[in-house]
């Protein structure tokens, strides 16, 4: 288990300012090489699955986690893939929490 999934999601209440440059660098070093980071503004990766159970039950269980740690990214389910989109609605961008979320989903795969 990486450093970033030991750690819980805070939620966020506003008013700090989202991640940028290097320190979105710095967290996304931490992480499996599938994330992505979108106009520095989100993160996406697509998980694949050798059915639909397979990817709905991954899909479970990232709502479980979700629901655990108080932070819900995107979820876009289909036959044999999950994608998973996160960001902190509240500040429209980046946190640390959608990194620490983007590990505990790696690990729930």
């Amino acid at each position: 288990m990486n450093d970033l999934a030991k750690k819980q999601c805070v939620p966020c209440r506003g008013g700090v300012p989202p991640l940028e440059g290097p320190e979105i660098k710095r967290l996304l070093d931490q992480l499996s090489n599938d994330w992505i980071v979108v106009e520095d503004h989100h993160l996406e990766k697509e998980f694949q699955f050798d059915d639909f159970k397979q990817a709905l039950d991954f899909t479970n269980r990232v709502g479980d986690l979700a629901e655990e740690q108080g932070h819900h990214p995107d979820v876009y389910l289909a036959w044999g893939k999950v994608k998973l989109v996160l960001w902190t609605h509240k500040i429209d961008g980046l946190t640390e929490s959608d990194f620490i979320f983007a590990a505990k989903a790696d690990g729930k795969y």
